[in-house]
């Protein structure tokens, strides 16, 4: 879609979430917004950070201005750094690749995170308590992740790193056990997807880079459909 298409789009999302009330996006909000569709931010990755915001927001009790897209920026920008590292989209900017991997690795907010995690994990094996193969990953994680929440805080140096290896092993379980849990119409219907939302990336990646970041997004879409968090923070 277009820049313009793209800004009616969220506007029409944010009224959504802000009960209806619809908050124009026009001047320097415009062309900021512009700016995103020209990084090549997924719509799907921008409301959800609409969406993650509004959480927090209406999360402090009933408020009287409604959530402006500006207001969204950060949330936004951050879960689209952690989208094109999932699915191994290059920076346009090389220096950016290093501070994103610093960002990455500093692991601030483990306890926070995991409590974050459990929660909805909890939310989706109560919602969905089949007995299946991604029933039993789940019920192995969540033991798992209640076992490492109760000792986050005294983690250090070589424990730490292990319990980060730990989580990104549970993240392929889920997303594997994801896959095999999808229908064949909705692993082709994730496949188009992706494919759109990797686009405007094609023109710098390797038919091998392209290939992998399709399958990491697929990997991504199927998760988000059964509202499965992703466990390495």
């Amino acid at each position: 879609m277009d820049s313009s298409q793209y800004c009616r789009e969220l506007e029409a999302h944010l009224c959504r979430k802000n009960g209806g009330h619809l908050v124009r996006i026009v001047g320097p909000t415009f062309e900021k917004v512009c700016g995103w569709a020209a990084m090549g931010v997924p719509l799907s990755i921008a409301c959800r950070g609409i969406d993650q915001y509004c959480e927090r927001y209406y999360a402090k009790g009933p408020r009287r201005r409604p959530v402006r897209v500006e207001f969204c920026e950060a949330d936004i920008l951050e879960l689209f750094d952690r989208w094109r590292r999932a699915v191994g989209v290059p920076a346009a900017d090389p220096d950016q690749e290093t501070a994103d991997a610093s960002h990455a690795h500093r692991g601030s907010g483990l306890p926070q995170h995991l409590d974050r995690v459990l929660t909805r994990l909890t939310a989706v094996r109560t919602a969905r308590p089949e007995a299946d193969a991604l029933g039993r990953v789940l019920d192995d994680i969540l033991d798992e992740l209640g076992e490492l929440r109760a000792v986050t805080r005294s983690l250090r140096g070589e424990a730490r790193v292990r319990a980060f290896e730990r989580l990104r092993e549970r993240d392929r379980q889920v997303a594997s056990a994801a896959r095999g849990a999808a229908s064949a119409a909705d692993v082709d219907a994730a496949h188009r997807e992706a494919a759109v939302e990797l686009s405007p990336f094609r023109a710098r990646m390797t038919h091998e880079a392209w290939r992998q970041s399709v399958e990491a997004a697929v990997d991504r879409l199927l998760r988000e459909r059964l509202g499965l968090p992703r466990i390495t923070p």
